[in-house]
């Protein structure tokens, strides 16, 4: 009974209202006709109650119609602009109500739809770029390959060649150890470029482990200075007497000392000095190693670390990817590192953080 009488609705609000509306235009007509004036008079009172009525008909139907309507249409607009930041605040028991609070709804599960919409984008926006630069990758490698195979397929074709028709002994075994030679080239090769690739996109970490550098300078310079048969230099160093322990990938330091050193030896004059020098300081370690020989172009100093860069007048030797991978390395870590030219030579040198 009480829902049935309330006033819940917009149509029972109307009825109401048409209903007073009606009673109280009977009851001025009724009430104007019973004053004791003249006929005119009495006209123009009841004219006054018709102005009053419509007057109060107008502020009824705008406060329970024409205002809502309002709110909900703008708050409509907005949402239509996507613009959620305002809910509408039309609070009432009938329709509009109602309208209001599913509005208010749909926005909230609208704005959350488009906030996973956008992540979904942004996600995918990523794999895409990410798919892109692995696509890139793989066509750089390839095209790297097939750049760097021709010298040695062309110099193992040609020696094939000659080591069918050729019936020299001596000739024969000197064909096959060049074509082994130059198989072992590309093996190194492939090995290497495909290192450097995992490098560059970040496929491959960094096993980080604490260690005495000291020791791991004197193990690869006795490995690829001291014990050497080929050597043809005079070999300077100095080095820390105490163990200075630092926080990295072993290995990959163990590489960038081996790219470091073969690049000098290859670079050094015959009977010229090498110097290899590692200092601590304030917290820091600093490995420098001197090259006595030909400088490097200014033009070039910093193209050395770009793969496959080659002087133009070295001979065909190395990969011209080992620099690459020290630059690779020590840029993964933000560690310091650079190259300058020196009066007589050529020094590489780089920095990185003493471990307590």
């Amino acid at each position: 009974m009480k829902e049935l009488f309330s006033l819940c609705t917009v149509r029972k609000k109307m009825m109401l209202l048409s209903k007073l509306a009606g009673g109280a235009l009977i009851f001025s007509y009724i009430l104007s006709t019973e004053l004791s004036v003249s006929e005119d008079i009495s006209l123009l009172v009841w004219l006054g109650f018709i102005v009053l009525l419509v007057l109060g008909m107008d502020f009824f139907m705008s406060r329970f119609i024409t205002k809502p309507i309002s709110k909900l249409n703008a708050s409509a607009k907005r949402m239509a602009d996507l613009d959620f930041s305002a809910p509408c605040d039309l609070v009432s028991t009938d329709e509009f109500g109602e309208l209001s609070a599913s509005l208010n709804t749909m926005a909230e599960n609208l704005q959350q739809t488009l906030a996973r919409l956008e992540d979904a984008n942004t996600k995918l926006e990523k794999e895409v770029k990410k798919e892109k630069a692995l696509l890139a990758e793989r066509k750089e490698l390839v095209d790297s390959l097939s750049h760097e195979m021709k010298t040695p397929l062309g110099i193992i074709r040609a020696y094939a060649d000659g080591l069918q028709d050729e019936t020299d002994e001596v000739k024969k075994q000197k064909y096959t150890q060049v074509i082994i030679s130059e198989v072992e080239h590309m093996n190194n090769l492939i090995i290497t470029l495909l290192d450097l690739s995992a490098l560059e996109s970040g496929a491959a970490e960094l096993n980080v482990t604490r260690f005495d550098f000291v020791e791991l300078v004197e193990t690869v310079a006795g490995r690829l200075l001291i014990d050497a048969p080929d050597t043809d230099f005079e070999l300077q160093y100095e080095l820390p007497e105490q163990k200075v322990f630092v926080r990295t990938d072993r290995r990959r330091m163990e590489q960038v000392l081996d790219n470091l050193i073969i690049n000098a030896k290859k670079n050094i004059s015959p009977g010229g000095i090498l110097q290899m020098k590692l200092a601590a300081d304030t917290g820091m370690i600093h490995f420098s190693l001197f090259n006595q020989g030909k400088t490097i172009p200014e033009n070039a100093l910093s193209k050395i670390w770009v793969k496959f860069y080659r002087d133009s007048s070295a001979k065909y030797s190395g990969s011209g990817l080992g620099l690459s991978i020290v630059a690779q390395i020590l840029s993964m870590q933000n560690l310091p590192y650079g190259v300058e030219n020196q009066a007589d030579g050529v020094r590489f040198y780089f920095s990185i953080p003493a471990a307590d």
